[in-house]
């Protein structure tokens, strides 16, 4: 009996380690992706169908694709409410995670980008932000680890203030002129003010500050302001059920809504649907993916939604916000696969995904390949500049959909490159940085 149980102990443990070592090479070739996500409160309207598109493409590389270059991804929701304390607790519980740790976070919130780049310098996990967070990070020798890829607030206030301009008929014709910027009292909402009182400094403009108490369903002190000092053009800075309760203030204050031009966060279906008609004629800038459907949203319909595996309802693809969601999690894909060139096609480690980033290739034969012809414009990136190029155009809710007006806007960075250069020589002094030499690092 002795024989008999030692022998089938052995037979056990053996068939124990076995699984145990198939299970540690599965994980092996895993990559893992954080999802910081808000699927409750009041910013929930904006930030669930963002989190679907986002997953979703997750999900179709591992369906369709097989993973990155045969590495499956792994994922993980937390839920941030849109809070910066839950968000570092987040970042904190997933950084970690998988066989080479976090491969890169979104954390779709400015104020969480604000409070994890410090420890960004020490955890070597890049932090992607495509089209917000700080401004001034799209210098890549001082923020090594920040990636606002498409954009920055800087680049959209002044792309708003050349399409208001030019509706003027020249810059030269704001002289005088009063732009009312309604903002969400937070780091999101201050972002633009910088560039928009510099841009005023020039044209000779005046800019009406309104900020808003989160979660921005009280706004009636604010719009009356706007009824007694009647500006030109109203700029809209919310996000989640702000953006539906400024449009629909503004229709109670009688407010032309053709002068109200949101940001691109503020410009999607959530924002203008429950003013019903009222919503009529909003403008907002509109980034990396309008709202429609393309060949890439074909596949997400065969491989996941057909299959029952879809995230969200399928209604919402196509979306804008959903769409945004998509290129976001495409690009950090892409920066994985540009970073398997140095390192191997294996799962990569935070500092490596990081040169893929800053390598980024998507030009306008990778778009077509990848299914999202129409949905982005080329984006390339180096050491020095962590964003590429930010073009955007404008698009007008005609009460049943979004229609992208022709023109397409750049920043003009002879104005925003010194603002970029002392803001980023600031922190770097402040938090004693040294500046990173890319012509050392690309040699």
């Amino acid at each position: 009996m002795n024989r008999r149980a030692n022998f089938l102990m052995l037979a056990v443990s053996a068939m124990a380690a076995a699984i145990g070592s198939t299970a540690a090479m599965a994980q092996a070739k895993e990559q893992f992706f954080p999802v910081l996500s808000y699927r409750t409160g009041p910013y929930a309207p904006n930030g669930a169908p963002f989190a679907n598109g986002f997953v979703d493409y997750l999900k179709l590389v591992n369906a369709r694709d097989g993973g990155i270059n045969g590495v499956k991804i792994t994922y993980e929701e937390c839920e941030t409410g849109y809070a910066t304390d839950r968000g570092v607790e987040c970042y904190e519980r997933l950084k970690g995670k998988g066989p080479t740790g976090a491969t890169l976070f979104h954390p779709l919130s400015t104020g969480i980008t604000f409070a994890v780049t410090d420890k960004s310098f020490n955890d070597k996990i890049p932090i992607v932000t495509a089209g917000y967070g700080r401004a001034d990070s799209r210098d890549g020798t001082v923020f090594g680890w920040n990636f606002p890829l498409g954009g920055t607030y800087w680049d959209a206030a002044d792309m708003l203030v050349q399409h208001v301009g030019k509706k003027e008929g020249g810059l030269d014709k704001l002289k005088g002129k009063k732009i009312a910027l309604v903002y969400h009292d937070s780091p999101y909402g201050k972002e633009p003010i910088a560039l928009l009182q510099e841009r005023a400094k020039m044209h000779g403009f005046e800019v009406l500050l309104l900020p808003v108490t989160h979660p921005g369903v009280e706004q009636k002190a604010t719009w009356l302001q706007i009824r007694q000092q009647r500006p030109d053009y109203v700029f809209l800075w919310g996000w989640g059920v702000m953006n539906s309760t400024s449009i629909k203030e503004a229709v109670a204050t009688g407010y032309p809504r053709e002068k109200m031009y949101g940001v691109w966060w503020s410009g999607a279906e959530p924002d203008v649907t429950p003013a019903g008609d009222g919503a009529k004629g909003y403008n907002a800038l509109v980034f990396l993916a309008p709202a429609g459907q393309g060949a890439v949203h074909k596949d997400v319909i065969k491989y996941l939604h057909d299959k029952g595996q879809g995230t969200g309802k399928k209604e919402e693809i196509g979306e804008v916000l959903y769409n945004r969601g998509m290129v976001s999690a495409m690009m950090s894909v892409e920066a994985v696969k540009r970073a398997h060139i140095k390192y191997g096609k294996k799962p990569l480690r935070g500092e490596e995904v990081r040169w893929g980033l800053e390598n980024l290739a998507i030009d306008k034969a990778a778009i077509k390949r990848l299914g999202f012809d129409g949905f982005m414009l080329p984006v390339s990136t180096s050491c020095a500049d962590h964003a590429g190029s930010a073009p955007a155009s404008v698009h007008i809710w005609d009460g049943k959909r979004w229609n992208v007006q022709p023109g397409i806007y750049e920043a003009d960075q002879q104005i925003l490159k010194p603002m970029i250069r002392a803001s980023a020589e600031k922190y770097a002094a402040e938090k004693k940085i040294n500046k990173r030499d890319c012509a050392i690092e690309a040699g």
